[in-house]
């Protein structure tokens, strides 16, 4: 395999256990899950138990104290359960809790890092609202001081876990700039004034709780707010990248099952007489599928390897994220279209993965950002 050279054995012995883990905690109720649009909440429990949460986070805080590779190999590995919602659902913490890690004191780390790690609570990042999404400098959820306290209002939508959180980390507006006017707090959802005001019903990713949240005067105390006031904007810029790398993930992962999927029932699956797989145009298709799937796993590897070493490369992570995106999608389309028919039935892999991939050109940035992002460090001028 092209990505044996950036994996050690901690990472080949996670993917064993995550593989496990998929096979037989999220496999057997995947459809169920997906049709409900949810999973227990003890799942998170399960994930903690089995060293799953928080694998690339630090130890002192209850982490497996690995690196982003143990992060992709993570996504690759429970994505064989079938439901990239439940992937979504569980990751919502590697989201939240890179802002902590970023800005919060120590105090602060001990107090809400570790309860997630453990499965206790859950984890969910506030940033997106109505009126702004990839744009985080037109965030308008308002953050004022009163006393010992910030009063925030306003609202957030598309929100990962949303619902079902325990505590999300919050990105609010306390000043005019639109970048320096950001800051971060830790929202604990038991708090007056806080909702989940809707639970949103998605094209894919069904499985995970997506929800849009209400912030009617909610009272956060100082000791939540992370870092200093107008520190958030830095703290995005420096997480996101994961976010971006993770959807990369997503995306090499997804189109390597529609492949596997699709060469599978090629193989069984007769018309004129013989297989699929012996029509030469089935057999053209899975090569350019293969080939794509390979070309994306491995710049993702690669990049992935980088970072972990110390790089900060937005550029290259933001080609990660765009071309798997765009692979995702297109093998996944031709895998419904080997499977024909069942390629179009809820109960069929390979259509809840044609699906689920849309998203990945949207969320964490969308692909006209990411060329964007590209295009300010290409030699044009």
């Amino acid at each position: 395999m092209l990505v044996k050279p950036f994996l050690d054995e901690s990472h080949e012995l996670f993917r064993e256990s995550c593989t496990r883990f998929a096979e037989r905690e999220i496999k057997p109720y995947a459809y169920e899950w997906e049709e409900a649009e949810g999973f227990p909440r003890e799942l998170y429990f399960k994930a903690a138990k089995a060293g799953i949460l928080g694998a690339s986070m630090p130890e002192a805080y209850g982490g497996g104290g690995g690196d982003v590779l143990h992060g992709l190999v993570m996504t690759e590995s429970l994505l064989r359960g079938g439901s990239s919602g439940v992937v979504a659902g569980l990751g919502s913490l590697n989201i939240a809790l890179p802002v902590l890690l970023v800005l919060a004191d120590e105090e602060q780390k001990q107090r809400f890092i570790p309860p997630v790690l453990r499965g206790e609570q859950i984890a969910a990042l506030g940033v997106t609202e109505p009126g702004a999404g990839s744009d985080v400098s037109g965030l308008r959820l308002r953050a004022r001081r009163d006393g010992d306290d910030y009063v925030l209002s306003g609202s957030k939508t598309f929100i990962t876990s949303g619902a079902v959180a325990d505590i999300v980390v919050t990105l609010a507006r306390t000043g005019d700039h639109p970048h320096d006017g950001l800051t971060f707090f830790v929202v604990e959802t038991a708090a007056k004034g806080f909702s989940a005001s809707k639970r949103l019903k998605k094209t894919g990713w069904r499985a995970s709780d997506t929800a849009e949240l209400s912030y009617d005067d909610v009272r956060v105390p100082v000791r939540n707010r992370l870092g200093d006031e107008g520190s958030g904007f830095r703290a995005v810029m420096q997480t996101f990248q994961g976010e971006r790398l993770g959807l990369a993930a997503f995306g090499h992962g997804s189109a390597e099952i529609a492949l596997d999927e699709a060469m599978r029932y090629a193989r069984e699956r007769e018309a004129f007489g013989r297989p699929l797989a012996g029509h030469q145009v089935t057999r053209h298709k899975l090569a350019e599928m293969a080939t794509e799937v390979t070309v994306a796993k491995a710049f993702n590897y690669l990049v992935a390897r980088r970072v972990a070493d110390g790089a900060y490369l937005p550029r290259e992570v933001s080609m990660a994220k765009n071309f798997s995106s765009s692979v995702a999608q297109r093998v996944c389309y031709e895998a419904v279209q080997i499977f024909g028919g069942m390629g179009y039935m809820r109960e069929t892999l390979v259509e809840r993965l044609a699906r689920d991939v849309r998203l990945l050109p949207i969320g964490g940035g969308t692909q006209e950002i990411m060329n964007e992002v590209i295009s300010k460090m290409l030699p044009l001028r």
